[in-house]
């Protein structure tokens, strides 16, 4: 039975998520489709997630999730699939549970494997991380390169409208915003500080890790179609008009009849390992762009539409000595507070924050109209619109990135309770009392409940 009959693919619904895979054992039918859709894969979208760390520590937290959305090769999808750039399909790989010695190596190759394109979101620090975590289990030096690499953050600029003379200056957008922009959808980042180390993960965990991933390769697929768009009118060689024609010449022709010669290549080389013993079959000479040789995973060659896109937009993620070490985050001339002001400063909170005692703004006796107002910063502004679905009147700052002291003014004026998860807010010295309540839930619905 062929490989390709094991492993088949149902074609993923539109605006819907592919499907999605647990990689929680090296001996899994899992890890076994991981290294068959690897080894088929032109793009992958790279993501991490780890138990976020509450105060300042002398080491990298350590990645829970890796995940890998992997887009097929459209030469390998069935004629019969109308939609072959779809083709995806996302890994979540379980660092809590797979002994990461067996996959360090195969993400290794994957991470410099020339045939495959890696796109990722400021992957840098990802990748510190990553590093750190298969280091602490015996997996030295880790990974200190992902290449060839595009930046979505990069691709997002590049999709910008430029004008002409003008320099479009790079500002600073989050994923989320980048996503709403590029692709008209919400990605929500509420259960971005989630912990990730808990096991096992729930459904809502799991769908939001393989969004982050899958959305990598939404946004690279317009600007893959932008960018042939501008390529059009590139011109096309026909091989078979030239039939006398040396080998020399025949590669010097055009970038279709180095990719035509090198797939052939590969597929002689397939004939022949499959027929022969693997003790022969080592010894053959494995050309360069033809097909990567590795220890756990034989790529096909780069299509010329990647080609052309890693020539021109390629990056690479390389981790200097520097990189590997956490940074210092201490201040001249500012003192650490001592332990007695940082317990009274918490009970202060408790007192005053946490537990909600006496009247609300909106209270009659209060000067209000007896209707609970809220007023929900951008850290819970999800909650605002399942609290307006209820029927209790819930807003939202009147700017995007508000100032602290303009998001209590507001709240003070319109006679609102501000709903907030940001601990920084809880201890802004110009707050009212039952002026601010701190939601303790992360998910909305649960969020909904508390409020």
């Amino acid at each position: 039975m062929e490989e390709t009959d094991r492993f088949s693919i149902e074609m993923e619904p539109k605006n819907r998520l592919p499907a999605t895979h647990i990689v929680a054992s090296n001996e899994s039918s899992e890890f076994a489709r991981l290294n068959w859709v690897l080894a088929r894969s032109s793009v992958i979208g790279l993501d991490a997630e780890w138990k976020p760390l509450k105060t300042q520590q002398s080491a990298f937290p350590n990645v829970s999730l890796l995940q890998l959305a992997c887009q097929l090769r459209p030469e390998l999808c069935s004629d019969s699939l109308e939609e072959k750039e779809d083709w995806v399909e996302v890994f979540l790989l379980d660092l809590e549970s797979i002994p990461l010695p067996f996959i360090w190596e195969l993400l290794r190759e994957v991470f410099i494997s020339p045939d495959i394109l890696k796109l990722g979101f400021r992957f840098k620090q990802d990748l510190a991380y990553l590093s750190s975590t298969f280091c602490s289990h015996g997996c030295d030096p880790g990974f200190d390169k992902v290449e060839p690499y595009l930046d979505i953050f990069s691709v997002y600029h590049y999709l910008q409208p430029k004008q002409q003379g003008r320099k479009v200056p790079k500002e600073t957008k989050s994923l989320a915003t980048i996503c709403k922009e590029i692709l008209g959808i919400a990605l929500s980042k509420e259960l971005q500080c989630s912990d990730w180390s808990s096991r096992p993960l729930t459904e809502e965990q799991k769908n939001y890790a393989a969004t982050d991933a899958h959305c990598l390769l939404q946004i690279f697929a317009i600007f893959k179609e932008k960018v042939a768009e501008k390529g059009s009118s590139s011109r096309v060689v026909n091989v078979l008009d030239t039939p006398h024609i040396g080998l020399k010449a025949f590669l010097e022709l055009d970038e279709r009849c180095n990719k035509h010669l090198r797939i052939k290549t590969h597929e002689a080389l397939a004939i022949v390992r499959a027929t022969v013993s693997s003790r022969h079959f080592q010894r053959i000479a494995w050309g360069e762009g033809v097909l990567s040789r590795t220890r756990s995973i034989y790529t096909m060659p780069m299509g010329e539409s990647f080609v052309k896109i890693v020539r021109k937009y390629g990056e690479k993620i390389l981790l200097r000595e520097s990189d590997r070490k956490p940074r210092s985050s201490k201040k001249r001339g500012k003192r650490k507070p001592s332990m007695i002001t940082q317990v009274t400063r918490e009970k202060w909170i408790d007192d005053n924050i946490c537990s909600w005692e006496g009247s609300t703004p909106w209270e009659l006796s209060e000067g209000g109209d007896g209707y609970p107002k809220f007023l929900c910063d951008v850290m819970v502004e999800g909650l605002a619109k399942h609290l307006r679905c209820v029927g209790i009147d819930a807003a939202i700052p009147c700017s995007r990135k508000p100032d602290p002291r303009e998001l209590i003014d507001q709240a003070y004026r319109e006679k609102r309770v501000v709903l907030t998860r940001d601990a920084k807010l809880l201890r802004h010295q110009h707050l009212i009392k039952n002026q601010i309540y701190r939601v303790k839930s992360l998910l909305k619905n649960e969020q909904l409940l508390e409020v």
